[in-house]
């Protein structure tokens, strides 16, 4: 990790780190006088590495080099890192129906777990005060609260090594002079977003809390609110992977032809088409409803269910009706796969770098993974109520 982080040493105390951290006199040509030597800097006037030392009045402040980029581009990577293990972690507490297990949200007092028999009956007794126990774990064992406490104690302290992992680098490469105007902004937005994912989440959380004394249905948090969060860890995600990207490698100059337009519009509107499809799936989580239909193209014994309109008004359907957000779930991944499969196809009729290459085939082949696993879920589902119904 620190030789990720931090550059050698040599690369900023040796002869080549020194000249980049001291101007140099500017070119005859600039200098405005016809002396025969090499005149001083004048206050205003910078050498050709202006962005890395920067006159003053009061004396002489670092700005980010070359290496420093690398630096920041690294830390940034890893931290993109991080927030995918969140939503992969958020996923697989989902799975186990673990969200919910937590009632209380402290930034410091909740880090330290139940260390006592007392401090986990006492733990154990505050949910069971919550809708989730009294309807779908009313005969649930301390040993087993105590896995799905676990699960959810891991993803939010995940969660605030993402926040650390953001915040204090931040602030040493700030105070180092590491970082330029916009990359300043930029990491502020970055750093304000995951402080936003932090409170969002509980404001998640909390849905699923409430009392509704008119329902008897499974306790689920906020299908909206759900969407929301995993919205935004995407969203923080591919800033700061493309932020650090942008640093670490070098921008290529290809020509603006008519080709490279149409090509890089329709990675745009793909990119697009796969975030609304990740927001869908957060639709299908909150409302479990791929639990609705586990038959794959038809939908039971038809293309189009007759319960997609079911709800009034009509646009509640899209957003509340489980039959219609799988519906619409399957239409927009099957969208995404022929908009992917269409793009890699059109990156092969333009001569583009070996990196852009390699991206098209690496997204290709993660479409087609990801399509691969749906369908094996899907017959393993349809197989196991088979066998029940037997």
């Amino acid at each position: 990790m620190q030789r990720l982080i931090f550059p050698p040493l040599k690369a900023l105390t040796g002869s080549q780190g020194l000249r980049l951290l001291v101007p140099r006199a500017a070119p005859r040509a600039q200098c405005g006088c016809s002396c025969g030597i090499r005149c001083p800097l004048r206050p205003g006037q910078y050498s050709t590495i202006s962005e890395v030392a920067l006159q003053s009045g009061r004396g002489t402040m670092t700005l980010p080099s070359k290496a420093a980029e690398r630096v920041v581009g690294r830390w940034l990577l890893v931290c993109s890192g991080t927030v995918a293990g969140a939503v992969i972690l958020g996923g697989v507490t989902r799975l186990t129906e673990s969200g919910l297990s937590m009632v209380d949200w402290h930034l410091i007092k909740e880090m330290k777990p139940p260390t006592s028999q007392e401090e986990w009956e006492a733990e154990f007794q505050r949910y069971q005060q919550f809708p989730e126990f009294k309807i779908l774990n009313h005969d649930m064992t301390l040993a087993e609260f105590k896995f799905i406490w676990y699960m959810e104690y891991s993803h939010r302290m995940w969660g605030r090594l993402v926040g650390l992992a953001y915040i204090l680098p931040a602030a040493y490469f700030w105070r180092k002079g590491w970082l330029s105007r916009s990359m300043k902004g930029r990491v502020l937005a970055l750093c304000g977003l995951v402080c936003f994912q932090g409170l969002l989440g509980w404001y998640m959380v909390k849905s699923g809390l409430e009392e509704k004394p008119d329902s008897h249905d499974i306790p689920r948090v906020s299908q909206y609110r759900l969407a929301a969060h995993l919205g935004s860890a995407l969203v923080l995600y591919c800033a700061s992977l493309w932020t650090s990207l942008s640093l670490l490698l070098p921008q290529h100059k290809l020509p603006e032809t008519r080709q490279l337009l149409r090509l890089r519009r329709f990675a745009h509107g793909t990119a697009g088409l796969v975030f609304l499809t990740a927001l869908s799936g957060a639709f299908v989580a909150g409302l479990d409803a791929g639990l609705v239909y586990n038959s794959f193209p038809k939908m039971g014994e038809s293309w189009i269910p007759e319960d997609l309109f079911t709800f009034s008004p009509i646009l509640r359907n899209v957003f509340e009706n489980p039959t219609m957000v799988q519906f619409d779930h399957r239409i927009l991944g099957i969208t995404s796969v022929t908009a992917i499969t269409a793009l890699y196809f059109l990156s092969r009729r333009i001569p583009l770098p070996k990196r852009t290459r390699v991206a098209a085939v690496s997204l290709l082949a993660l479409a087609y993974t990801q399509t691969s696993v749906l369908f094996n879920f899907i017959f393993i589902s349809d197989l196991d109520e088979g066998i029940r119904n037997i």
